[in-house]
């Protein structure tokens, strides 16, 4: 990164609040919650504005559906998507994910297609500037902006200037390649096959995964025909741009789940490999990192994309406070991004790291090993729910300072208030202060922000801060 030195033919700048690099679901949901504050946006995609119905991602958990719920997307997702309650895994362990404490009990099998098609029509609505077909070639910054250069489809370079920026790039981060920031990690998969295809006879299981040591497959309907399929094979490694065919597909399910279920009329083929990489840095001056841009993992959980979204969601509010509402300590506001998300992105590499291991066991001392912690995980239910709660997003907590309540920096669940239920008022993006009639909230903390003010509809009697992502900010009984 390189102070930027004026030059005759400088391209004139233009200027903006932040600018976002990369429009997947983690830019989208920032660049909504951001336009929807009144916060100028522009969005930054090298792609055309045009989208693909093939996506790698495809699995949207409980967490995120609140984060959506708390931006009024949730049930129009739900109503396209296909919820599952219970997962089979190895032939040995299930998990009841009905469980979870939450208004979305379930893995919803939702293409990411759909999740972006929902949040860039938020984002635009609220008035988000998208630049497709743009790429970043450089940026610098200074105490007060960041520059970005870039290249559109039309040949022209142009400068954008912005008081924040971040790069929802992807794993390739021209932001994060821009700051000179390592990427620490290893590859830990080689030639995994992705397909969607249909099929002659359905699973017994909506989401059928196994894993026999020789390969490993996962299979889940997508609700309209079409089924996912992903696959390992220990004999095949093969490139990423090495070939693939149906036969591959059929051969690696059937050594995992001892059939193919009649697999036919792929309408997508592809191969990768699977990384486990975390950046060290999520902020560096003016300009953030977020979702796979930031941390890299396998693909076991499904806990890509929703960490990305829970990323946003995280640092959107601190935007706002600083952008918006004159946070008092706005560098130290924002240095809690790190504090707070770079510890749940190194928990999402081992997790994920741990379950693909769980699924390669070869070995007969590693498959004695998953035999028993699978066994461990069936018979103590503290432990599955725990191991749930971790997947799902649900038991995610942040740190809290000494001294402060127990309940600070956990989640807040979905509350029933006399005004409504506490995630419909999230979508104001405000903070929420929650009291019984007899409480005393004169000792609230000031809050970065406006706040709304609510009640319980029961006898609850400790009073909540909750902030605009939904976690608690103070408590007092």
């Amino acid at each position: 990164m390189t102070e930027q030195t004026a030059a005759p033919n400088t391209p004139a700048a233009t200027e903006t609040d932040v600018t976002v690099v990369g429009a997947g679901p983690t830019g989208l949901l920032l660049a909504g919650d951001l336009a929807a504050a009144g916060v100028r946006v522009t969005v930054i995609e090298r792609r055309p504005p045009t989208r693909s119905n093939l996506t790698r991602a495809f699995g949207v958990h409980a967490r995120t559906l609140e984060l959506l719920d708390a931006r009024g997307l949730a049930d129009e997702l739900v109503a396209k998507g296909t919820p599952i309650t219970g997962l089979r895994l190895f032939r040995r362990l299930s998990l009841d994910l009905s469980r979870l404490a939450s208004r979305f009990p379930y893995l919803l099998i939702a293409p990411q297609y759909e999740v972006e098609r929902l949040l860039e029509r938020r984002a635009r609505d609220a008035g988000a500037d998208f630049r497709y077909g743009t790429r970043l070639r450089g940026l610098s910054q200074d105490g007060g902006s960041v520059t970005a250069e870039l290249h559109d489809e039309d040949g022209r370079d142009t400068v954008l200037r912005s008081r924040y920026l971040v790069g929802t790039d992807g794993m390739r981060s021209s932001v994060r390649k821009s700051l000179g920031l390592p990427f620490p990690g290893v590859s830990a998969i080689r030639s995994i096959l992705l397909a969607d295809v249909r099929l002659s006879e359905e699973p017994e299981n909506l989401l059928t995964v196994n894993g026999t040591g020789r390969a490993f497959a996962f299979i889940a309907p997508f609700g309209d025909g079409w089924y996912r399929v992903m696959g390992w094979r220990r004999d095949d490694s093969r490139p990423d741009d090495g070939p693939v065919d149906l036969e591959d597909v059929r051969e690696v399910a059937r050594q995992a789940l001892g059939t193919d279920y009649g697999m036919r009329d792929p309408r997508w083929l592809s191969r990768f490999h699977s990384d486990e990489r975390q950046v060290p840095e999520y902020r560096r001056g003016r300009v953030f990192l977020a979702g796979d841009a930031a941390h890299v993992h396998s693909p076991a959980g499904g806990q890509g994309m929703n960490t990305g979204l829970q990323d946003a969601a995280n640092l959107s509010w601190k935007l706002v406070a600083v952008l918006r509402h004159d946070a008092p300590d706005p560098d130290g506001l924002l240095d809690t991004y790190q504090a707070e998300r770079h510890p749940v992105g190194a928990q999402v590499v081992r997790s994920s790291g741990a379950i693909v291991r769980l699924a390669m066991a070869h070995t007969p001392l590693e498959r004695l090993g998953r035999a028993l912690a699978t066994s461990l995980l069936n018979v103590v239910r503290p432990a599955a729910d725990k191991a749930m709660g971790m997947i799902s997003g649900i038991g995610i907590s942040y740190g809290a300072p000494r001294g402060a309540h127990r309940l600070t920096g956990r989640r807040a669940p979905d509350l029933a208030l006399r005004e409504g239920r506490l995630y419909e008022l999230l979508r104001r993006g405000e903070f929420v202060l929650v009291a019984p009639d007899v409480a005393d909230t004169a000792c609230a903390p000031a809050a970065p922000g406006p706040v709304a003010r609510a009640h319980y509809s029961g006898s609850t009697r400790t009073a909540l801060l909750v902030r605009p992502d939904g976690y608690i900010a103070w408590a007092q009984d």
